[in-house]
């Protein structure tokens, strides 16, 4: 998922527009299909029996997709007669970490044998309905309910059917290596068509995958779509898009994504061989849609509740993010995801890299393409710096660790309270602040080493032949590509098993880009939301330890009353307070924690919040060398 640091760009420059060749899904040509390395069978089923079993047949219907309801039926043949037909809801996603139960949006189901006799089922557990007495062949049919387009939920309505296939499709245990062939029955007189990555055949209703792995890895956009798509050698790049924008607009949008993946693709050398030879973007801009990202072998998920006219630069974020996960991830992939659990949620130590180096090189892409100018390219880099350098979550996990985090906060819901505003920095922001500092120190220590080559190191060693990687094998590239081991060694203590934080002041002088305190002369009382309450100023988020207000022994929830015996009762008044003060003034700090008033002398800080600037924003100029280091760091 982008989350852009600068929320407002300027409009980009206006760029040609990709000529329009429309195609259906269904024309793509099928080339063979290689083995899938990407193993994602459940734990517990028996991924090597099926052997030349049947395909299990899918299909689903939209009759009542104005109550965003799909009607669904799952067909097995050749079943053991007295085995017991486990059918399962999948608990978790491919490219989602966290425990979702899909189970929940499941009713009215039902089984029939193969002469249409009804067959009992139970239900074990919340996320499984057992069938039995089917004699070999059974139908299991029931109502899906999907409100929620996005990367890792099903949405259906008037306009389109959204699907992630683990929120969408039920399967049973024992049969995950069998082939799927899915009917869609598209409405009639929709104008729907279908965009996936699964396998097309001569009926534009009727896909298929050699396996549940890849088929629970195939999400589908469908919608009265728009394509626009271009060749890069002998593959295809495709855009599926529905959307309210113009004709106009995805032009612009498909030549700067086109400038996006080239600029990607020139990182490791050349694109991975994608199945059918043909990549697809599969892009949802509704105002009803949810904002996310997903990457998928062959395909991504875009959805946002922005339009292409509002929204066009965090729009391409997110496809220079999910873009850059068809080599990092997809196939430059964690051995602790391999492999993927669909019954519990999936751990990785590496998402550090999987997603935060992702995070550094989608900014980074978009600099080099020409999408980004140095100011923002700046601003967002000054953004991440800022968060990690000032986050006392660095003083309770290091990167790794805060991988491990992931099934607790990667959309993942419940109702405690945490304490992850002094505890966690994700691992996206702290991942793409250690990308960008390893590529500050390669090119200042390594003449004409730099990121790019770890990243097409890891792409030789574990990508193209996908073997999948640990922690050891980043730092194993590391010494490979720098000639070093001691070096790598000491990186990886200090900033991945570490919690350190580079030089950045030296490294961004290189490239003529100062990082400097925002506010330098201005005290602060609490790095904490603080909104207008019952007598004062309510503290609506946890103080950061190493605050003043943290100091006072002040909470969440409890009301600053008055500072230096002034009364807060608005955010203005606390500004003007603060504004007459400097760091390191003492003050009585008076608040209303549980029904009790409290006082405590405090001293206040300098507000620690940093920026990135380019010395030209200034009035300065960038010396000979600052300019070189500048072009062959971000330069196209």
């Amino acid at each position: 998922l982008y989350l852009p640091t600068a929320p407002h760009y300027p409009t980009p420059p206006e760029v040609p527009p990709v000529p329009r060749r429309l195609r259906s899904p269904a024309a793509v040509v099928l080339l063979a299909l290689p083995l899938l390395a990407l193993a994602c069978a459940p734990a517990d089923s028996t991924a090597g029996r099926a052997g030349d079993a049947p395909p299990v047949r899918y299909e689903i219907s939209f009759d009542d997709r104005m109550h965003n309801e799909a009607r669904v039926s799952v067909h097995y043949t050749e079943l053991p007669p007295g085995e017991t037909l486990e059918m399962r809801m999948s608990r978790s996603s491919p490219g989602r970490y966290a425990i979702h139960e899909f189970a929940k949006n499941v009713y009215e189901v039902a089984a029939v044998d193969g002469d249409g006799q009804p067959l009992p089922i139970t239900r074990p557990d919340p996320y499984q309905w057992d069938v039995t007495g089917h004699g070999g062949e059974a139908t299991v049919t029931y109502t899906l309910f999907a409100n929620r387009a996005g990367g890792t939920y099903s949405g259906i309505d008037e306009t389109h059917a959204h699907l992630n296939i683990p929120a969408t499709f039920m399967w049973a245990r024992g049969h995950f290596a069998r082939p799927v062939e899915v009917t869609v029955h598209l409405p009639e007189g929709s104008g729907w068509e279908v965009a996936t990555q699964l396998a097309p055949t001569d009926d534009p209703e009727v896909w298929t995958a050699p396996s549940h792995d890849y088929f629970m890895d195939s999400p589908m956009e469908i919608a009265d779509l728009d394509w626009r798509e271009w060749e890069v050698g002998e593959q295809t790049i495709r855009i599926a898009m529905h959307h309210l924008g113009t004709d106009a607009e995805l032009d612009a949008y498909a030549a700067q994504a086109r400038s996006i993946v080239e600029e990607e693709a020139a990182v490791y050398g050349e694109l991975p061989a994608f199945d059918h030879g043909t990549y697809t973007f599969l892009a949802c801009y509704v105002p009803w849609a949810s904002g996310d990202g997903m990457e998928h072998r062959n395909s991504t998920v875009l959805t946002s509740s922005g339009s292409l006219e509002t929204s066009m630069l965090g729009l391409l974020g997110t496809v220079a993010h999910e873009f850059f996960h068809a080599w990092n991830i997809e196939r430059i992939r964690p051995a602790a995801l391999e492999p993927f659990d669909f019954e519990r949620a999936n751990m990785s130590r590496e998402l550090w890299f999987g997603e935060g180096f992702t995070s550094y090189y989608d900014d980074l892409a978009m600099m080099r393409a020409g999408v980004l100018d140095v100011g923002q390219f700046a601003r967002s880099m000054g953004g991440a710096v800022n968060a990690v350098t000032n986050s006392p979550g660095r003083n309770h996990f290091s990167p790794v660790e805060m991988s491990m985090q992931a099934p607790f906060v990667d959309a993942a819901t419940s109702i405690d309270p945490t304490n992850r505003a002094n505890t966690f920095i994700s691992y996206y922001t702290w991942g793409s602040v250690v990308g960008l500092g390893l590529d500050l120190v390669l090119r200042e220590r390594f003449p004409g080493v730099t990121l790019d080559d770890v990243m097409r190191a890891m792409w030789e060693r574990h990508g193209a032949p996908e073997i999948p990687y640990t922690v050891d094998d980043i730092e194993a590239a590391l010494a490979e590509v720098t000639g070093d081991a001691d070096f790598a060694a000491r990186f990886f203590d200090r900033y991945i098993r570490g919690s350190l934080v580079p030089d950045f002041e030296r490294l961004f002088a290189q490239a003529g880009l100062e990082l400097r305190p925002a506010r330098p002369d201005a005290a602060i009382l609490a790095r904490a939301r603080l909104v207008a309450g019952e007598g004062g100023l309510t503290v609506a988020s946890a103080p950061l330890e190493g605050t003043p207000l943290y100091a006072a022994g002040a909470s969440a929830g409890d009301v600053v009353l008055a500072v230096g015996g002034q009364p807060t009762r608005t955010p203005g008044d606390l500004a003007r307070l603060l504004a007459a003060r400097a760091p390191g003034d003492a003050v009585e700090v008076t608040f209303r924690s549980l029904g009790e008033e409290y006082s405590a002398t405090v001293e206040l800080i300098a507000d620690p919040a940093l920026v990135v600037v380019p010395v030209e924003a200034d009035g300065g100029a960038l010396t000979e060398a600052q300019a070189a280091f500048r072009e062959a760091w971000l330069g196209g």
